[in-house]
């Protein structure tokens, strides 16, 4: 009995060894058809593109250059575009391709991100989700290039002048017009441009920048965004601002010699400014900037005598107090 038990285990396992044996070679015939089926949808050589400029001022187009086999003339080729932070591609352009396999794709962008050339699918063909076409002469899309769009500033250069202690205000828009961004207002100094105001934008991008001028002189300006994810950073000259303080001043008419030994058109005398200084004066609502080209007045209390052409300019007749940068 122990015999004929120790014979049929034997023979189960051969029974299963051989199910076994059949299975394999039809898992992988699957395999092998699956594989050829996907040989069959693979596209074409790539189309090949390059961005003339990776970095755009806002407002401006971006090109794309590209090329294909010359067999793929007169195929669609389309513009892609994916935003930065985001994983959908949209077409933001449309295009043929040339007799010689060439082809140019223009585009206005307002963000940052990435770009691709693809050739769509003709009409009514099967296309994959990302929009390619999987019939095998297709050619693949183009290997995806990263463009920047620079911010853009709406902002008038003005010059400004105010008495030590007031304030002034830069206004301006930022483009693409956004809720939120940074804006700074700057001014060079030795240690480079340094920041004296800082706001955000508005809904409509709008802004306004002020700033208190605590000393005399003159401060050149510009704006200034850093950039972020969806734009790069830029800047634009908003002006310069002219601190001024009370002086005295006179006026005469210079038709004779001057101590410096020249005439200037706006010319100005003053006791001690080197020849040549440069001081600006506001009176009345007007702003006039003077030359140094003479001495005096003396007569005491006074400090500056301004020649005919800079007190017309002024509108200021007889011994009148006036702002002035220094």
């Amino acid at each position: 009995m122990r015999t004929k038990r120790n014979r049929r285990a034997p023979r189960a396992l051969q029974l299963a060894a051989g199910a076994l044996t059949l299975a394999v070679p039809t898992t992988a015939v699957v395999l092998q058809a699956t594989a050829a089926a996907a040989q069959g949808a693979t596209p074409g050589p790539s189309l090949r593109a390059h961005v003339v400029r990776r970095s755009v001022a806002f407002g401006s187009r971006v090109v794309v250059r590209g090329s294909a086999p010359a067999s793929d003339a007169g195929r669609a080729v389309q513009l892609q575009f994916e935003r930065a932070g985001s994983t959908q591609w949209h077409p933001v352009a449309r295009g043929t391709i040339g007799s010689r396999g060439h082809f140019t794709l223009r585009a206005s962008l307002r963000h940052s991100g990435l770009v691709r050339a693809i050739s769509p699918p003709p009409a009514g063909a099967a296309d994959t989700a990302a929009g390619v076409s999987t019939s095998a002469s297709a050619p693949a899309p183009s290997t995806p290039q990263a463009i920047g769009i620079r911010a853009g500033f709406q902002v008038a250069a003005r010059s400004y002048a105010v008495a030590a202690g007031h304030s002034i205000s830069v206004r301006g828009k930022l483009d693409p017009r956004q809720h939120g961004r940074v804006v700074r207002l700057m001014t060079h100094s030795a240690h480079g441009w340094v920041t004296l105001a800082r706001t955000r934008t508005g809904r409509d991008g709008a802004f306004a920048l002020r700033y208190t001028m605590r000393t005399t002189g003159t401060r050149w300006l510009r704006v200034s965004f850093a950039g972020d994810r969806a734009n790069r950073g830029t800047w634009a000259h908003a002006g310069r601002v002219t601190g001024l303080v009370y002086r005295v001043a006179s006026w005469y008419n210079d038709g004779g010699n001057t101590a410096c030994g020249f005439h200037a058109y706006y010319g100005v005398a003053n006791r001690t400014l080197p020849c040549g200084t440069k001081v600006t004066f506001e009176y009345g609502g007007h702003t006039v900037t003077a030359t140094v080209d003479d001495r005096g007045p003396y007569v005491g209390g006074r400090d500056y005598d301004l020649n005919q052409n800079v007190a017309g300019a002024l509108g200021m007749h007889g011994v009148a107090g006036v702002l002035a940068s220094i």
